[in-house]
């Protein structure tokens, strides 16, 4: 017996589901690590700044955010598809009795 095929818009929504929440795994990973390395335990002689950051908060928060803008707009463009639906038996029901009343 062959288990039954899952739902395409299942499928999709997992996947989906998946690479979103890899993206935001490896994003806090890398956040959180490189504030921790980068931004405790520093001299302030130490501190330089990258266009008016901090440069452990321009590499660690704002290079990080700019890149998951681009990966959303990849993954909402490019990755994500619509998938159908099917036609809806209430909504067939209600565009036939539309059409009737226009004749």
């Amino acid at each position: 017996m062959n288990p039954p095929s899952a739902d395409p818009v299942f499928v999709s929504a997992r996947r989906e589901a998946i690479v979103a929440m890899a993206v935001w795994a490896v994003a806090t990973a890398y956040s959180v690590g490189y504030c921790a390395l980068y931004g405790y335990g520093r001299a302030p002689e130490s501190l330089t700044y990258v266009l008016w950051f901090p440069d452990w908060i321009f590499w660690g928060v704002v290079a990080p955010w700019l890149a998951c803008i681009l990966v959303s707009l990849w993954f909402a463009f490019v990755f994500m598809r619509d998938e159908d639906l099917g036609s809806n038996e209430q909504d067939d029901e209600f565009s036939s009795d539309a059409g009737a009343d226009h004749e």
